[in-house]
């Protein structure tokens, strides 16, 4: 109904653009995520421990510069919102979502509570992923289990797969719609 109602420079331009920058935020974020895992084959300075005392703007973060910097704000505010959505839309948590006007404070409550753990999970998320290597305030590079090379590098090639996935699966989804089209046409 949505779609329906949206106007044909949203239809036409703002919706393929969306999809696009998703795709393409998608697919840097798996390519970050491999050369990590590369960098973590080759050298054991790669692994996500706390960094040393460095003050902010004497030490670069990045191998880009500003542009990585961005780059890494970027990739990490996108891995925010994808938690988000992703929880919302998992079974379990769909009847959380609040409603306008309808929602009782249990759920409120519960919104808050979720939204907190997502958010302090996040800075470990990118640190493990080799998204950046900033350490926050909270010293969230302290974990021990972070130094432990087979779990940070199954993490790694196990988000890089799937996200692989589920982008190979997205980007050929119309090639089969089409296919599929074509063959009951012609059947």
């Amino acid at each position: 109904e949505l779609r329906c109602r949206a106007s044909p420079w949203q239809r036409n331009l703002g919706y393929p653009l969306a999809m696009l920058g998703l795709l393409v935020l998608t697919g840097i974020s798996v390519l970050v995520v491999c050369f990590h895992v590369l960098e973590l084959l080759l050298d054991e300075a790669a692994m996500p421990r706390g960094t040393q005392a460095a003050a902010l703007g004497q030490v670069s973060f990045s191998m880009l510069g500003c542009f990585g910097a961005v780059l890494q704000v970027v990739l990490i505010f996108y891995l925010m919102l994808c938690s988000v959505v992703g929880f919302y839309s998992s079974p379990p948590f769909t009847r959380l979502l609040p409603r306008r006007q309808d929602t009782p404070l249990p759920k409120i409550i519960g919104n808050c509570v979720s939204l907190l753990v997502l958010s302090s999970a996040l800075p470990i998320f990118s640190r493990t992923l080799g998204i950046t290597r900033f350490d926050l305030l909270g010293h969230f590079g302290r974990f021990n289990w972070l130094g432990n090379f087979y779990l940070v590098f199954l993490y790694n090639v196990a988000f890089a797969a799937l996200a692989a996935l589920c982008l190979a699966r997205e980007v050929t989804w119309a090639v089969r719609a089409e296919l599929l089209r074509a063959l009951g046409e012609g059947t």
